[in-house]
């Protein structure tokens, strides 16, 4: 497994810095982003404070944002589908939720930079009405769980979804005049991060929810260069090369890229409000972060990144290519800064399922062993994907011996 060193970044984000101050080509006719003081959400006159941040495991959950999707597209609807969402996650021991907020460069709130999502009615920047961010948020604390914004960061859309694209969406607004800023791949289209007004769109983007909803978390997914195919930023890397000496690999450069984005919006958050955390869940095989530009041995040990990583452990305890065992004590062994926290993300759907070659049945204990061995080795919680599978018939044992591991560790 290739690593990237962790002292070698600072030489990639000093890099970076200079190239912000002599590559004309990357900020040139750089459009400008919508002022910081825009109109950007009608708030509730008393939003509901969020709960008290404790030193307990946390026990999560991810919602999303097809779980979200109802076929009436009405407020009444969203809003009853979501109550029972988050009041059957709490029957289950889950003190916080992860929720899709920003799937497809859009917004589930009113926001300056993204247009509405068409989860909500059925059509992406049509204003449904009512401010579906602020009810999430509001019913989350009054059931006593926090709630963490789920961001996808680079995301456009795929070859499928969003069907239509609304006229402010940053791909129809930009992408004519700056093609450069957008990556292709199977028919979906990314924000490319490696041009500053890129990152600088999703870091104030992250840093609108702060300024706006009483959230207790930003979260990123684990999406982030869609292919290593040489051929998706090809004009962006050819800009970089020219006139650089010693030119950084393809893959170091996109990390490089990366980094800049996830510690930028790192710092648009803490700037707004210090105690709301940010943290990202890469995939489970540390390799393949590696080939998306996905820095994780970084982000653990350096401050300045993330509060978390909730690596995707989606494994069984027999997976062939990558076991949850090793692919746990792989994580554990990263170096972590004294601030770091480590929580390992939980394929509840594969419970009591035939995935993996069948390594998942035989048992009703497998989620409960590993919740166990995650806590064990340090980790401070668990995150469940998905809230689809908290009342399946597939999951119920698997997921009754799991509670109990969690509630005996804060009863």
């Amino acid at each position: 497994m290739r690593k990237f060193p962790v002292r070698k970044y600072w030489y990639l984000m000093l890099w970076l810095a200079l190239v912000a101050a002599v590559a004309g080509v990357w900020f040139w006719k750089d459009p400008a982003l919508p002022r910081e003081d825009a109109p950007v959400s009608q708030m509730s006159e008393s939003p509901t404070a969020a709960p008290s941040q404790q030193e307990e495991t946390l026990v999560g959950v991810w919602v999303p944002y097809f779980s979200l999707d109802t076929a009436e597209h009405t407020q009444e609807a969203f809003e009853e589908n979501y109550r029972q969402i988050a009041q059957t996650a709490q029957e289950k021991g889950i003190n916080a939720l992860f929720v899709h907020v920003r799937p497809f460069s859009d917004a589930l709130y009113p926001s300056a930079y993204y247009p509405w999502s068409h989860i909500l009615t059925g059509v992406q920047g049509q204003d449904p009405g009512y401010d579906p961010l602020q009810f999430m948020i509001d019913t989350a604390h009054q059931l006593g769980m926090e709630f963490h914004a789920w961001i996808n960061p680079l995301r456009v859309k795929t070859a499928e979804t969003p069907a239509t694209l609304a006229d402010n969406n940053p791909y129809v607004t930009l992408g004519e005049e700056y093609p450069q800023y957008f990556m292709e791949c199977e028919g979906g289209v990314y924000l490319n991060p490696a041009y500053p007004y890129v990152r600088t769109l999703i870091a104030q983007g992250a840093a609108e929810i702060v300024e706006n909803y009483p959230v207790d978390g930003i979260h990123f997914d684990d999406y982030f260069y869609p292919a290593e195919d040489p051929a998706l930023d090809s004009a962006a890397y050819e800009s970089y090369t020219h006139g650089v000496e010693e030119p950084l690999a393809l893959a170091e450069w996109r990390a490089a890229n990366i980094n800049a984005m996830v510690s930028q919006v790192y710092e648009s958050i803490k700037a707004v409000k210090e105690d709301v955390v940010f943290g990202i869940s890469p995939q489970g095989n540390i390799q393949n972060d590696q080939a998306m530009g996905a820095d994780v041995e970084t982000w653990a040990a350096v401050p300045g990144y993330v509060d978390y990583l909730a690596p995707q452990l989606y494994y069984s305890f027999a997976n062939e290519a990558l076991p949850y065992q090793q692919a746990l004590e792989q994580w554990t062994a990263l170096p972590q800064h004294p601030e770091f926290s480590l929580y390992v993300g939980l394929a509840l759907y594969k419970a009591g399922s035939d995935a993996d070659e069948g390594t998942w049945l035989g048992r009703d204990n497998i989620l409960a062993l590993q919740a166990e061995e995650a806590l064990q080795a340090g980790c401070r919680g668990v995150i469940l994907y998905s809230s689809d599978y908290l009342q399946a018939e597939q999951t119920a044992a698997e997921l009754e011996n799991a509670t109990a591991v969690w509630g005996a560790v804060d009863g």
